[in-house]
């Protein structure tokens, strides 16, 4: 079984995209990542031979998870700890559930094209560990055939070395990596002035790109 999951989080004001407060405000900010996070949902369900789950935080939120994913989707509640040791702990519980290969996502790229997620677990069938490296140092997605909790420990996370010491990590435990094409997050107001270009620019008949950010960034009055 391949099994892909969506580190995601509530879209609570306040509590996500704390990084563009300014310029947003905190409900702007979280109704953006409300539209992040369903287009991340979107793009994991259009992916065919994969079991798709959402592993999400807080842990009382998975009554609200469970109402928004499709039936096809499994909801698992992430640990506490730092990223590394959430990360690692979803990676277990793929990993304890079957798969045979596991592809962690973040749920900040809301224009990541599908094919970055598929060639992730093609890739997989040579090396032992995936990484989909970000602009600013750190990764929009992390796969591996193993769960492999030691690939998680002791990095910078918030860093612009997230990337790096990662793969110093993998070739630490002998695990040959795979890098894919960079993509971005969006984090800062930089990065949500390229989305914006990004949006606009993008075909209007396209209903598949990015739509409920899309529909997101009209409402806040963002795309004009």
């Amino acid at each position: 079984m391949q099994a892909a999951a969506i580190m995601a989080r509530m879209p609570v004001p306040g509590q996500v995209k704390t990084r563009l407060v300014p310029p947003l405000t905190p409900f702007a900010a979280a109704r953006l990542y409300a539209g992040f996070l369903q287009d991340s949902i979107d793009r994991l369900a259009r992916i065919d031979g994969i079991r798709p789950f959402v592993a999400y935080t807080p842990s009382g939120a998975g009554e609200f998870f469970s109402g928004i994913v499709p039936p096809e989707f499994s909801t698992v509640p992430q640990t506490n700890g730092d990223l590394g040791e959430r990360l690692a702990a979803v990676s277990e519980t793929l990993f304890s559930r079957g798969a045979t290969a596991a592809v962690l996502c973040d749920s900040d790229s809301p224009t990541l094209p599908g094919r970055y997620i598929r060639e992730a677990f093609q890739r997989l069938d040579e090396a032992d560990v995936v990484i989909g490296p970000c602009n600013d140092g750190g990764y929009y997605l992390i796969g591996m055939r193993r769960h492999t909790p030691r690939l998680f420990a002791g990095i910078p996370w918030s860093s612009a070395r997230v990337t790096q010491r990662t793969i110093e990590a993998a070739e630490r435990l002998d695990l040959p990596v795979s890098l894919l094409e960079p993509w971005h997050d969006v984090d800062t107001g930089a990065d949500l002035d390229r989305l914006c270009h990004e949006v606009r620019a993008a075909a209007p008949g396209d209903e598949t790109f990015a739509r409920h950010t899309r529909r997101a960034l009209a409402e806040l009055g963002l795309l004009m």
